[in-house]
């Protein structure tokens, strides 16, 4: 399946809510799951960004799905991006 790593930026009202229920962040990995997603690994960041999450959906409406239905909820802001690992990557390239 498609890579997607996922930027994610708590907004105030999200670190609000992470103060008071860190476990919510794996309340949302399971919610994730339950769209068609998975997430395959998570760090949380110092820095412009909060977490970074990689995650694997079979297409593209999965992951739009994912994170309008995240990003609706007003606690985060998001960037997705597709991801490819980098020996397929030069596999392609090898065939252009």
């Amino acid at each position: 399946m498609p890579l997607y790593i996922m930027l994610s930026t708590l907004t105030d009202e999200g670190r609000k809510t992470i103060k008071k229920h860190p476990e919510r962040i794996e309340e949302v990995n399971r919610e994730i799951e339950g769209m068609g997603a998975k997430v395959l690994a998570q760090y949380a960041l110092l820095g412009h960004y909060d977490f970074i999450s990689i995650l694997d959906a079979p297409n593209n409406e999965v992951i739009t799905k994912v994170s309008i239905e995240l990003g609706s909820r007003g606690t985060v802001h998001i960037m997705t991006l597709p991801a490819m690992p980098v020996d397929e990557f030069i596999s392609k390239m090898a065939k252009i």
